[in-house]
């Protein structure tokens, strides 16, 4: 078995080679952000200083902590518009002839992110690049510490073509609730879920109806499990053959992890809940629950 989208990741020996290719459509990106722990929540820093002292030779910075997030939400890491962010995609140089490679120094989430963000605007052809940089310096490729950018794209040349149904709002997750043809599914750690461990969102539990799929285990070492586990994984909770699947976390990162491997395995309906916990528990009238998932 393999996954129905191999194009979604790339390798590091497939970046290597595409880097000693050159080809001028190739777009390299850092993404890195780090998340401190600091219960009930986490210490949110971007990766900005860890890129400049060192990264992927020709790499640029994508810096979610800023240009990637609508700074006008009271929640981190909200979706900017559609326009706002193609323009900030132009305006780090991708255009529609682009070859998008990100990567991460931290987790693989943030990558997966930017991904989701970017397929959402109807650009395909960007790729993760499998295992981050943990295993590209693992296996001693080179590595930088002078800054990079790339000419920025003119306005207009990355097509808009927006899939709202790649983002769910609070909405469609509160109707999914009564909805037997959408699943809804948690990707945060089992304790986070069941409401036993000591992070949480400002309510503890998650979202009533919802299932609970850790996002770390769909991941070995900072790469996705092969094509047949990832299936037994997903499958176990009824996710492979749900019409609708509609994935949260804290704040809309990690459950890109959840949806990307959905995406890899050929779900064509996957949504990433944008506001996710941090939205969803501010709110005392949105139904919560706690407890273990027994949907297996």
């Amino acid at each position: 078995m393999s996954y129905t989208h191999p194009e979604y990741l790339i390798s590091t020996a497939q970046l290597a080679q595409l880097i000693v290719d050159s080809p001028e459509s190739l777009r390299i990106f850092d993404t890195t952000v780090f998340l401190h722990p600091d219960p009930p929540r986490f210490r949110v820093e971007s990766g900005a200083e860890q890129y400049r002292a060192a990264h992927i030779a020709g790499a640029g910075f994508l810096d979610l902590t800023g240009d990637l997030s609508d700074s006008s939400s009271p929640y981190g890491f909200t979706l900017p518009a559609p326009d706002t962010l193609a323009e900030t995609f132009e305006d780090a140089g991708i255009s529609d002839d682009s070859r998008v490679v990100l990567y991460s120094s931290s987790h693989l989430m943030w990558a997966t992110r930017v991904w989701w963000m970017l397929h959402s605007l109807g650009h395909t052809a960007v790729s993760v690049l499998d295992g981050g940089m943990r295993t590209w310096l693992e296996e001693g490729r080179a590595v930088d510490d002078r800054p990079c950018s790339y000419p920025a794209a003119a306005s207009g040349t990355l097509t808009r073509r927006f899939d709202s149904n790649a983002w769910a709002d609070r909405t469609a997750v509160l109707d999914a609730i009564e909805d037997p043809a959408t699943c809804t599914v948690n990707a945060l750690s089992e304790d986070v879920y069941s409401g036993s461990g000591p992070m949480n969102y400002g309510r503890k539990g998650h979202i009533s109806g919802s299932r609970n799929v850790p996002y770390e285990t769909l991941l070995e070492k900072g790469k996705f499990h092969d094509a047949v586990r990832l299936s037994q994984t997903l499958a176990a909770k009824g996710l492979l053959n749900a019409e609708r699947v509609i994935c949260y976390c804290g704040g809309g990162i990690s459950a890109t992890i959840d949806a990307f491997a959905l995406r890899l395995l050929g779900h064509t309906s996957v949504a990433v809940y944008d506001g996710s916990m941090t939205e969803w528990t501010a709110n005392p009238e949105l139904p919560m629950e706690t407890g273990t998932d027994t949907s297996n």
